[in-house]
């Protein structure tokens, strides 16, 4: 998989586009104006590994907590702006790393190069971001009954995205960022691919108001991991109406899927079938969340673990063998491995005790 060259732009230290790492972001659910209760959540989004979080902004009194947002904070900060050029103003002051604003909302020109102004003298990326329930009504009645269709639709996001693009370039600002979301998978993957011909700015890509785990969560990875199949994708964020941690958790592990992140625990566990011996469910989930703080741990460190939990003589011992560490249960007792060695047989009852005791020494070595 070779991602298309993008041109860099950088959010704080974090780098979008060219050969970086795809990076992971999120969203606050809290009022921005709540500067504990803001921050506590993004310390909490950090350490499940969001990269980048972004803040909505809708009054001065949420513009005005973004400095002290952002000196508490371990990670760049986006700030979410709709349609009044002074909350961009008073962010930017405040020391944002990334602004979300579509500058032909501000309809004044000197508004928007106000703003432009500012942001590029603060080294302040502008992302523009586009969704198909917010296209203006224009884009919507020259593309007629074609919007119903991908590639319809998809043309009427790159439209309406370059709008916005083409007047933050008569500006000579470059420092974009590019997204364009929909609820509808096959319409979001066409506008971005259009987008990726016309335009290297990096990509922000997504499936908007995806909805309730774990629909909400298919959704999104079958339209991301599509994209980033692609090669297309600088940045993602999976959008839920849930916690924001799970929001990066999935993304996380699109990123793994696709091989576009190391570090961390890749937990396999057995679909289970007639042939299982042990009600292998309930071990696997409480494996699954035990193992949550160690897979944190060496997602930070960059250091990879292998964990199988299997249940049956055919697929187990070949699966549990090529794990760092697995367990394959069998008639009356379960075989423990370790980097492809049976080590020890354990009762059912103590499959998850064996397994994650096993599993914190092998890490404690890498």
């Amino acid at each position: 998989m070779v991602r298309k060259p993008r041109r860099v732009v950088r959010a704080g230290d974090l780098a979008l586009g060219g050969d970086a790492p795809v990076s992971v972001q999120s969203m606050t659910k809290t009022a921005t104006s709540d500067v504990s209760g803001t921050v506590a959540q993004i310390r909490t989004l950090e350490a499940a590994g969001c990269e980048l979080v972004r803040v909505g902004v809708p009054d001065m009194a949420s513009a005005r907590a973004l400095g002290e947002i952002r000196s508490a904070i371990g990670i760049p900060l986006a700030a979410d702006i709709h349609f009044d050029h002074r909350l961009a103003l008073e962010a930017i002051a405040q020391g944002v790393d990334k602004l979300r604003l579509n500058p032909g909302n501000l309809e004044d020109p000197a508004k928007v190069r106000a703003v432009v102004e500012a942001a590029g003298e603060a080294g302040v990326p502008i992302r523009v971001g586009v969704n198909s329930g917010s296209l203006p009504h224009d884009v919507r009645q020259r593309h007629g009954a074609d919007i119903r269709t991908a590639d319809g639709a998809g043309q009427a996001l790159v439209e309406s995205a370059l709008k916005h693009i083409v007047i933050l370039e008569d500006l000579e600002f470059d420092a974009i960022v590019v997204s364009l979301k929909s609820f509808d998978v096959p319409s979001t993957i066409r506008a971005y691919e259009i987008m990726a011909e016309q335009r290297d700015y990096p990509l922000h890509v997504g499936i908007t108001e995806a909805g309730v785990p774990p629909a909400a969560s298919i959704r999104s990875a079958v339209g991301i991991g599509a994209l980033l199949a692609r090669g297309l994708g600088d940045t993602v964020r999976v959008s839920l109406t849930a916690d924001p941690v799970e929001e990066v958790r999935v993304a996380i592990e699109i990123l793994r899927s696709l091989n576009l992140r190391a570090g961390g625990v890749t937990f396999i566990s057995c679909p289970t079938c007639a042939r299982c011996h042990t009600d292998l469910r309930p071990v696997a989930v409480e494996v699954e969340e035990r193992l949550r703080p160690l897979d944190d741990r060496l997602r930070r460190e960059g250091r990879d673990l292998r964990v199988a939990v299997m249940g049956c003589e055919v697929n187990g011992p070949g699966e549990a063998r090529e794990a760092d560490v697995g367990i394959a249960a069998g008639p009356k007792t379960a075989a423990l491995f370790v980097r492809g060695e049976v080590v020890r047989h354990v009762p059912p009852a103590e499959m998850a005790d064996a397994l994650i005791a096993e599993a914190e020494r092998v890490a404690a070595d890498l």
